[in-house]
């Protein structure tokens, strides 16, 4: 195991019958760190995390948690991360206070699940059946079970799904305080503020492969789509733009001016119009998002999840 790493995919590959769902799929996550697995459904994302976990054996490659095999060591692995899986469920009648106690029961010394409840604000749910729970709640209560044993490792699959927008930032900085206490988290997402929030790293997959990775800030500079700098102004066509450094085209609509460029293409802008004595109040730059990097990467519809 390379230094540093809590977890190493090298080559891993996944089939279903005919339908390849992972293929030669290689990616480290260093430890401490919060990564974020990114792509359409179908795209192979809780195929590999599954393998990662030891829930699914690969047909290929070779995979690494916290120096163990998932698959041939998943009982000594088990005790040392917590998961979330995207499909769970609990038999109707098991309370939440029952369902923490047992996990609790399983793997003593870890968190305080009386804390959890207080956490993941379910604490005034602690009596209720798991069948009559919101799917909020549900999420919530899934996620304080695969925190109860304190593990190293926390796998969170799709997590906020189903959380308003108030719930959603209260996870997000318990996911920040699982990091803080030093675990690692792997995090699969389809909300890219989500991603770029939270994430250290991520890794985008389009049909079984991974066609990018990096911070969230290197996959947006590589972006095909440039930094469009606008502004108003009267006078000429400023043809004489597109002969400013990191520049790329020009375009004018009336009074309207779109310059395409890349690197520090505003600050070239700004200061020729100005040296011309041109200072439009309304220059501004608009940078491609993580969502137009995303489209641009996976572009293609959604799939429906090969098993």
């Amino acid at each position: 195991m390379i230094s540093g790493l809590a977890i190493e995919v090298q080559g891993l590959h996944k089939t279903y019958g005919t339908t390849v769902a992972v293929d030669d799929v290689s990616f480290g996550v260093v430890q401490g760190e919060i990564l974020g697995i990114l792509g359409a459904n179908g795209a192979g994302k809780t195929t590999s995390v599954e393998c990662m976990q030891g829930l699914r054996e690969p047909d290929g490659g070779e995979v690494r948690v916290l120096g163990l095999d998932p698959h041939r060591q998943a009982r000594e692995l088990r005790h040392r991360i917590g998961s979330q899986l995207q499909e769970s469920a609990l038999p109707d009648r098991l309370r939440v206070w029952e369902a923490l106690d047992l996990f609790a029961s399983v793997t003593p010394g870890g968190a305080d699940w009386r804390t959890l409840l207080d956490q993941w604000g379910l604490a005034d749910k602690a009596k209720a059946p798991f069948a009559s729970l919101s799917g909020g709640q549900r999420q919530r209560l899934f996620v304080a079970l695969a925190l109860v044993d304190d593990p190293e490792v926390v796998f969170l699959d799709e997590l906020t799904q189903g959380l308003d927008p108030a719930g959603r930032r209260v996870a997000w900085e318990l996911i920040r305080a699982i990091r803080r206490r030093g675990a690692t988290v792997v995090l699969v997402t389809h909300y890219m503020e989500e991603a770029e929030r939270l994430c250290d790293r991520l890794v985008v997959m389009r049909a079984g492969r991974v066609v990018s990775q990096g911070t969230p800030q290197e996959l947006i500079a590589r972006s095909r789509r440039g930094i469009r700098v606008r502004f108003s102004a009267g006078g000429d066509a400023l043809a004489w733009l597109e002969g400013v450094q990191d520049v790329e085209t020009v375009t004018r609509h009336d009074h309207n001016f779109e310059v395409e460029g890349s690197g520090a293409v505003l600050a070239h802008v700004a200061a020729a119009l100005v040296s011309r004595g041109i200072a439009p109040v309304d220059l501004r730059a608009e940078q491609p998002s993580l969502e137009d990097v995303y489209l641009e990467l996976t572009g293609a519809p959604e799939q429906e999840d090969p098993r």
